[in-house]
């Protein structure tokens, strides 16, 4: 392989390089993103995004957040790009502010695709399967740990 790589210039590293990353991307994030913003607008549309915002305002507003930030974190468990498409649509919608995703934006890279991680990492390392809800609990706890530290960080900007 070294051969392989050394008989290849710059500019054939470059154009297989993008190749690999446009696979990856239209493969796995585009599908998570697309579905983080139909999924804001079935919720929206069927007004259950608003249900869910009265619903988990007072757990939310733990971190000065609206109610639907929950609807972030949920998908934030789904994939990191998902969440972001959420909370770039909830945004989009107001019912999210600028502040309100940057708060959110830690706990997002956390606790960010810990469905996929749990398969890919923990069940190809052969974990015992009695600690994975630990894992997932640390990471769930660094992540509202997160949110209340940049809350406090945003404070002096």
């Amino acid at each position: 392989m070294a051969q392989a790589i050394g008989k290849k210039n710059a500019l054939d590293l470059f154009i297989e390089g993008a190749k690999q990353g446009w696979t990856i991307s239209t493969t796995s994030m585009l599908p998570n993103v697309l579905m983080a913003f139909v999924l804001i607008q079935i919720l929206s549309v069927t007004h259950l995004l608003d249900l869910i915002g009265k619903l988990a305002a007072p757990v939310m507003a733990l971190w000065g957040l609206p109610g639907e930030a929950l609807v972030v974190l949920c998908a934030a468990f789904m994939s990191m790009g998902g969440a972001a498409a959420a909370a770039a649509s909830l945004v989009s919608a107001g019912k999210l502010t600028g502040m309100d995703a940057t708060v959110l934006a830690p706990a997002v890279m956390l606790m960010g695709s810990l469905i996929q991680y749990l398969g890919r990492c923990l069940g190809t390392a052969d974990a015992n399967r009695k600690y994975w809800g630990w894992h997932i609990l640390i990471c769930v706890i660094n992540g509202f740990i997160a949110m209340w530290l940049m809350r406090l960080f945003m404070l002096f900007l």
